[in-house]
């Protein structure tokens, strides 16, 4: 009977109920976030189109009494300060998501993730979309434009704690660097949209660069409450194994059985009450910081943050003032270190999931970065050739070890084995490393504002040092990882060594 299905219902019907909803919740959480990085990324776009050299542009005769050098220019950053100016637009948005992801996760703990998804990315709709209102409105206040900001960055703590939180409690450890560093791409993606929707308006209407990624987000906030589904137990799913080394749970399982897609929740997906209820209380913050490992990957996360955010919001402009591309062609170019950051994300974690070594993984692409930026900045903008090339390349070693950190790497503590099978550390555990990260993703562009009046090559010392920092602050583990690989056994001490 079965036989005379179509081939596409055969193929529907050949994998698991649970193996399904992996994916389902996996594609989700992925558009979630893209949507997130998307609505961040047209402020760095859209820095060139605010603040340009007039005098290559041919001035309308209507307009009278304006600066010849700045006619074209959005006040208030039509001054000789601009830098300066982008930089506290920056560090609004930054340290308020740096100082409110801390709270984020506790708050992730303790309220339904579908609900404070919704509302946060409701929200983050809401200030994207009145940041580019200011165009539309007319409005030349510094102070308007860093208080949409900062409250932007405030509601978009929402996002990390709380799509982290739903992977790892969908699946195990065996194989989730390498889905997670496939899944992280969501970062890079959502930047590459972003820059490519700001692009197609920056030049007529840089106000629509902000409205419809805001739409966006507000959309996918819409879809996050009718969809989600939090725990593989909220629908009879069976949990994944968080400490076993052989997991048997791949993304698609093949099901050995005649189970069924539609089939409602059997007994053969019950859950036992006891195991479900046992730990429930969630962790608290000093608790969190107490696991191994925390604190050095939330350092190390403050540098390798620092370095990736001040390309975020500075390459474009970069490109634009070294290479002479028009705000559209640095802002397309510059997605082309996104486009690498996505391949450094899955080799990061593909080569962490074979060889164990979570923290050497990130120690050797932070020390392979450091002169591969030095590289780029002094051959970068040859030829268009050696830019491209250049740009994947320090794209991968840039976000490979921060994509691995803030995935699989808080995913595995936020279930680490000293926690005794407490479920619910997930998302503050993320919180604390991507809130520590944060505070580097702050400094970074504030620094960059600063420093890049003096010259470029400064702003890429700073970048160097910092990876290097970052490098250093792993050694601990980097040590005892390589100690294991040859066969010492770490000390069981307290809580059990990562």
């Amino acid at each position: 009977m079965r036989s005379s299905l179509a081939p596409g219902i055969r193929l529907i019907t050949s994998f698991s109920r649970d193996s399904w909803y992996r994916g389902f919740t996996l594609f989700l959480t992925f558009l979630f976030y893209t949507s997130y990085h998307l609505s961040r990324k047209p402020i760095s776009i859209v820095k060139s189109e605010l603040h340009k050299n007039c005098s290559t542009l041919i001035r309308p005769p209507n307009l009278n009494g304006t600066d010849n050098e700045t006619w074209c220019d959005w006040a208030p950053f039509d001054q000789d300060n601009y830098q300066t100016l982008f930089g506290a637009v920056d560090n609004s948005f930054l340290v308020a998501y740096a100082v409110g992801m801390f709270f984020s996760g506790i708050f992730g703990e303790r309220v339904p993730l579908r609900y404070y998804l919704t509302t946060g990315m409701l929200l983050s709709g809401l200030f994207t979309c009145l940041f580019g209102l200011g165009f539309y409105w007319n409005i030349h206040s510094i102070w308007y434009y860093a208080f949409v900001q900062a409250m932007n960055g405030l509601v978009q703590t929402t996002g990390w704690p709380a799509v982290v939180a739903c992977v790892g409690n969908w699946f195990g450890k065996g194989k989730r660097g390498f889905i997670m560093g496939v899944w992280n791409s969501h970062t890079s993606v959502g930047n590459i949209l972003g820059s490519l929707i700001a692009g197609i308006f920056v030049s007529s209407a840089w106000g629509m660069s902000f409205i419809v990624p805001g739409i966006i987000i507000a959309s996918t906030g819409i879809l996050c409450f009718f969809f989600l589904v939090e725990k593989p137990e909220d629908v009879g799913c069976s949990p994944p194994q968080h400490h076993e080394d052989n997991e048997k749970e791949p993304l698609l399982q093949n099901s050995s059985s005649s189970e069924e897609i539609f089939s409602s929740p059997g007994l053969s997906n019950s859950i036992s009450s006891e195991s479900t209820e046992e730990h429930t209380e969630a962790i608290s913050f000093c608790g969190a910081l107490r696991i191994p490992g925390v604190m050095e990957f939330s350092l190390c996360l403050l540098f390798a943050k620092l370095v990736s955010y001040t390309f975020l919001y500075w390459l474009p402009l970069y490109i634009s003032n070294v290479a002479h591309f028009d705000p559209k062609e640095a802002g397309d170019m510059s997605t082309l270190f996104d486009v690498g950051g996505i391949v450094g994300g899955v080799v990061a974690g593909l080569v962490s999931d074979q060889t164990g070594g979570r923290a050497s993984t990130c120690c050797v692409m932070l020390i392979v970065a450091a002169p591969m930026l030095f590289l780029y900045n002094h051959i970068g903008q040859y030829s268009l050739a050696t830019t491209i090339g250049m740009l994947l390349v320090c794209g991968a070693l840039v976000n490979g070890p921060y994509a691995l950190i803030t995935t699989a790497v808080s995913a595995d503590l936020g279930t680490h084995e000293s926690l005794s099978g407490n479920s619910r550390a997930l998302s503050t555990v993320t919180a604390i490393i991507d809130g520590t990260g944060s505070i580097g993703a702050a400094l970074g562009p504030l620094l960059a504002g600063v420093i890049s009046p003096t010259g470029w090559n400064n702003v890429f010392f700073m970048l160097i040092t910092a990876d290097i920092l970052a490098c250093l602050l792993l050694s601990r583990l980097v040590y005892k990882e390589v100690r294991g690989w040859c066969g010492h056994s770490p000390r069981q001490r307290g809580f059990k060594e990562i």
